[in-house]
C-alpha cells in the first residue's frame, strides 16, 4: 500500500526539479530547506534573489544549493519570450505584453516547464486555483487525449494492521458539473492516478441513487457515463451508478446491487459534480481521519499541482513530492 517512501524511492532513481512559482514564501522556504537536505528532488524558486535569501534566514532556513530564478535578471528571457508569442501566436500575443506576462511567477514558472528547465511545477500557496491553473492550460496544455483539465484527491489512513488504506477521489476541485463524457475522462486519469499511489482501482460513479433506485437527470448522467466508461476502460472494474453506502458497504453491497463486481469494496470514487466532490473528501478528512493530498492536476502534458492558500509547509513538501513523482 501506498506510502511516501515508495514515491521518494522513485525519484531517487530519476531525481527531478521542481518550480515553486512563490519562493519568497515562508512554507515554500522551510518545504525547500527539507528537500535540499535530500538529493532526490531539487527545488527551483522563482522571486528577487535578495528577498528570498533575506526572508530565508529571518526564517531559520537553510537553502543554500536552491537555484532562485528571478523573472526580471532571468539570462534567457529573450528565449522565453519568444517561445510565449509563439505559443500564444492566435491570440496576438506581442513581444511587449509577453514579457510584462512573464514578470508574474505563475507565468514564468510554467514557462520553465514548458521550456525543459524544471520538470514540474508547485504553485497556489498565494495564488489562487485559478491562477495556478489558467497558466498550465494556456501553455503546457492538455494531453492530447484529453479536453479538460480534472482533479484527484488520494486520502491515506493508517490501519490498525500497519498498512495504510488509501481512497482516491475524483473529481473534487476543477470541473464543477461535468457531463457524461467528461466524467469517463475524469475516470480513466483517476485510475491512472490511483495506480501511481498503489491503488488498484475499484471504480463507483456516485449518486443519490443504486441501480435505478431513484430517478432524475443527475442519475440518468452517472448510470450513463459508468457504461460509457466500462466500454472504454474494459481493464478496469467500474460500476454504477451506485449510492455510498453501496459502493464500500459490502452488507449494503449485497441488498442493493447483488452480483456488483465494485459493490462494497470501492476504492475510487468519481462524483457527479464538484459540490458532491468537495463535500465528501472534506467530510472524509475531518471525521474519518483521512489525510488528504492534493488536489492532483490531471490531463496535462507537464505535472503542475495547486496548493491550498491554507496550507502549511509539511504539505508543501508532501505535495512536492507527489507532483515530481507523476513527473
Amino acid at each position: 500500500m501506498f506510502g511516501f517512501g515508495q514515491l521518494i524511492a522513485i525519484l531517487k532513481k530519476n531525481p527531478k526539479k521542481i518550480v515553486f512559482t512563490e519562493g519568497e514564501d515562508e512554507r515554500i522556504l522551510e518545504a525547500s530547506s527539507r528537500l535540499l537536505a535530500s538529493s532526490f528532488l531539487h527545488p527551483i524558486l522563482v522571486g528577487n534573489e535578495e528577498r528570498i535569501a533575506e526572508a530565508a534566514e529571518e526564517a531559520g532556513f537553510n537553502i543554500r544549493g536552491a537555484e532562485i530564478i528571478d523573472p526580471d535578471k532571468y539570462d534567457k528571457i529573450d528565449e522565453m519570450v519568444e517561445c510565449l508569442c509563439e505559443i500564444r501566436k492566435s491570440k496576438g500575443l506581442t513581444p511587449e505584453r509577453a514579457r510584462e506576462v512573464l514578470k508574474k511567477g505563475n507565468y514564468f514558472g510554467t514557462m520553465l516547464v514548458k521550456m525543459g528547465i524544471a520538470d514540474a511545477l508547485l504553485g497556489g500557496a498565494t495564488y489562487s486555483t485559478a491562477d495556478t491553473v489558467r497558466p498550465a492550460l494556456q501553455i503546457i496544455k492538455t494531453k492530447p487525449e484529453n479536453t479538460i483539465v480534472s482533479s484527484c484527491f488520494i486520502l491515506v489512513r493508517p490501519r490498525a494492521t500497519g498498512d495504510n488504506e488509501v481512497l482516491a477521489m475524483a473529481d473534487c476541485a476543477i470541473n464543477i458539473n461535468p457531463t457524461e463524457d467528461e466524467l469517463v475522462e475524469i475516470a480513466g486519469e483517476a485510475a491512472q492516478c490511483a495506480k501511481i499511489f498503489g491503488i488498484e482501482p475499484q471504480m463507483a460513479f456516485l449518486s443519490y441513487s443504486t441501480y435505478g433506485s431513484g430517478a432524475g437527470e443527475s442519475v440518468d448522467k452517472m448510470s450513463n457515463a459508468a457504461k460509457k466508461a466500462k466500454a472504454k476502460y474494459p481493464d478496469i472494474p467500474i460500476d454504477g451508478e451506485l449510492q455510498f453506502d453501496a459502493a464500500v458497504a459490502p452488507k449494503v453491497a449485497h441488498t442493493k446491487c447483488p452480483g456488483s463486481e465494485v459493490g462494497g469494496h470501492a476504492n475510487t470514487f468519481i462524483f457527479p459534480d464538484i459540490n458532491a466532490g468537495n463535500i465528501g473528501y472534506k467530510i472524509a478528512q475531518r471525521m474519518g481521519h483521512f489525510d488528504a493530498y492534493g488536489p492532483i492536476l490531471l490531463g496535462l502534458n507537464a505535472p503542475v499541482n495547486d496548493l491550498s492558500r491554507g496550507c502549511n509547509a509539511a504539505e508543501v513538501y508532501s505535495m512536492a513530492i507527489i507532483t515530481a513523482a507523476l513527473a
